[in-house]
């Protein structure tokens, strides 16, 4: 078994990497090059494949089939990408594009499919639950996200939106999402709303990591409020995942991803809402920090 190639696609950097096999997080090559996407959905193309150009040129390695993780997922009936926040992605073939530019075969899977599988395959879940066949993969940040592998392959599913808890609804309070939904998961539980609901009650702006150490100190009720809110809506919201999927690990990335209090509190809010008497999942903090993107599209 010989390297392995994986590109992850964001809205500012395209990074490259080369792996060792699928054994190994041990990397050939690594590379970033900036995205610019603003200069429209040709130009980066263009950057990938130069991305690919020189890293062929550099390691003498070339690449019989690529994987790429991307912002958004590709529609299986259509073949276009949606739900992109890289909108000149959106309603566009990319990957029979990207496939014809560079003449070889294409894997894509969304960047929380990819986030899973890493962590699944080469991080936190093969070094704490090896035996596991079931893992879901949670990205909690600027948006809410997920990711489905069962026995090392991802779930995408009829629609390629499998894994998308972050669009379940959740509660009203959440308001109007961008998808068109009201009170979806990610209105309530990503680090924006949560900003944004403290805000509201205590009319001064401030960061999340800063709210997550005044609740600490116990002098801000509207802090605390706020974690609670977290909490509890994290309880209520991933008990549903917990009674559809089971899954023999969950892994949390995403900024939001490192509140301590998710593994213990979060996971006590969960253990409420489930359909089991006791709580056995464990939720596992990710091992490959920035590396789970491009690994996982490697991976693909």
């Amino acid at each position: 078994m010989g390297p392995i190639w994986g590109i992850d696609l964001g809205g500012t950097k395209i990074e490259g990497v080369i792996l060792e096999d699928r054994e190994s997080a041990n990397v050939l090559k690594r590379l970033r090059i900036p995205t610019e996407a603003q200069q429209g959905y040709e130009h980066i193309i263009n950057q990938i494949v130069r991305l690919v150009e020189v890293m062929t040129s550099e390691t003498g390695i070339k690449p019989s089939r690529v994987g790429i993780g991307t912002p958004g997922t590709i529609e299986p009936f259509s073949g276009v990408m949606k739900n992109s926040n890289t909108t000149c992605l959106n309603g566009m073939p990319f990957k029979r594009d990207i496939e014809r530019a560079l003449g070889i075969t294409v894997n894509m899977a969304n960047d929380a499919n990819c986030f899973t599988i890493a962590e699944a395959t080469l991080g936190a879940v093969k070094d704490n639950v090896p035996d596991a066949k079931v893992v879901f993969g949670i990205i909690m940040g600027t948006g809410v996200g997920g990711g489905l592998v069962v026995d090392g392959k991802i779930i995408s599913g009829r629609h390629g939106i499998g894994g998308e808890w972050g669009h379940n609804f959740l509660d009203e309070s959440g308001g109007d999402c961008y998808c068109g939904k009201t009170g979806c998961v990610e209105k309530i539980l990503s680090g924006p709303n949560l900003e944004k609901y403290y805000e509201n009650i205590m009319g001064i702006p401030r960061k999340l990591k800063e709210i997550i150490k005044r609740h600490h100190e116990g002098e801000d009720e509207v802090a605390t409020k706020t974690v609670h809110r977290l909490l509890h809506f994290f309880g209520k919201s991933f008990a549903n995942i917990i009674n559809v999927v089971d899954p023999d690990a969950v892994v949390i990335g995403g900024g939001v991803g490192n509140i301590d209090l998710l593994y213990t509190e979060g996971a006590w809010e969960v253990e409420k809402n489930i359909f089991n008497h006791t709580l056995e999942t464990p939720f596992l903090k990710p091992k490959l920090g920035d590396s789970a993107g491009v690994f996982g599209a490697a991976l693909l």
